[in-house]
């Protein structure tokens, strides 16, 4: 048998990612008309046969002819097999810089579409999958930057094939073999200029720092990288399921017994603290709200109460943990 071409080889991606993870509601295809989405539009097409599959193409408002393009786009998914393809028009606003503004823009009018198609909320289990075309390639990337932020192992472990409502088909699948499937497929894909602009952090280490660890390191960065994410992703699942346990059993009504959890370690107190607060409505937690919390359970000349995100106070108790509203003036 011959090599398996590229086109092939990302359709197979796309079976085995729809066997693993059967979708329950509508399935959802994003593309932006660059090789990695477009590889995957049609691959996703070639593996489901004749299950409807809906195109979506986000218009994010940041060049000229954007709104045409996305047009364009969306009218390309409908020609290839795509059973309808919207054309979802966002506004790019808030902290963060512009990386980080059009993602979160773009996430959220996917989650809602998804949710509209399914008659479910936005973000919700019964939402119909969104699949994304992020690979081998953008996988490094992140873990990358994850390491060199110091983000923490949940960074480090990088991007998963399935996290509702998000999928990810192609990450072991690499840019070169999506642009191979694109021409293979007798099309031209769309080149955002965003990606050659050096003022965006992943340009640079696209471009600039994969390039060189390569060079010194003789190579394989990539991979490397990519089995570090998936390596940190077990250990985090395992630390997950610990906490979820220890969490039921400290459980004592609203509040969170301290004997049960002093004993464990300091990464499974941890995330049952975040777990805890998070289903009180608690906001994200900082490195500095968590060492600060954790100490309220092991050591007893620690802050006697806590403020964290979502105004919400804890305050330790002799035996228990408890949360309190932030009183309004």
């Amino acid at each position: 048998m011959g090599p398996i071409v590229p086109a092939r080889r990302v359709a197979a991606a796309c079976a085995d990612w729809l066997s693993a993870h059967p979708p329950a509601g509508p399935l959802i295809v994003a593309c932006s008309g660059g090789a990695d989405s477009l590889a995957l539009t049609v691959g996703v097409l070639a593996a489901t046969g004749r299950r409807p599959v809906i195109g979506a193409t986000v218009d994010h408002g940041l060049q000229p002819g954007s709104a045409d393009r996305a047009h364009q786009c969306a009218a390309l998914m409908r020609r290839l097999g795509c059973a309808d393809a919207h054309v979802l028009t966002v506004t790019v606003t808030g902290d963060g810089g512009l990386e980080a503004a059009a993602r979160r823009a773009r996430y959220a009018a996917l989650a809602d579409l998804s949710g509209a198609v399914s008659g479910a909320l936005p973000g919700s289990a019964a939402a119909g999958p969104v699949l994304l075309g992020h690979t081998a390639d953008d996988q490094a990337e992140t873990v990358l930057l994850g390491l060199a932020r110091g983000s923490g192992p949940r960074s480090i472990a990088g991007m998963r094939p399935w996290r509702a409502p998000w999928g990810r088909p192609l990450l072991a699948i690499t840019r070169a073999q999506t642009e191979a499937a694109v021409r293979e497929a007798g099309l031209v894909a769309w080149s955002d200029p965003h990606n050659l602009d050096p003022a965006f952090t992943r340009v640079r280490l696209r471009r600039e720092a994969l390039p060189l660890l390569e060079d010194v390191l003789g190579g394989g960065v990539r991979d490397a990288l990519a089995r570090t994410a998936d390596l940190m992703a077990d250990d985090l699942a395992a630390l997950d399921d610990l906490a979820a346990n220890a969490l039921a059993a400290a459980r004592s009504g609203d509040d969170l017994l301290v004997e049960p959890l002093v004993p464990l370690p300091a990464a499974v107190r941890r995330r049952v603290l975040r777990a805890w607060l998070a289903e009180a409505g608690a906001g994200p937690l900082t490195h500095d709200h968590l060492r600060r919390l954790d100490g309220q359970l092991t050591d007893r000349r620690g802050s006697a109460q806590v403020r964290v995100p979502g105004g919400l106070d804890v305050l330790r108790r002799p035996a228990a943990l408890t949360i309190r509203a932030v009183p309004t003036r």
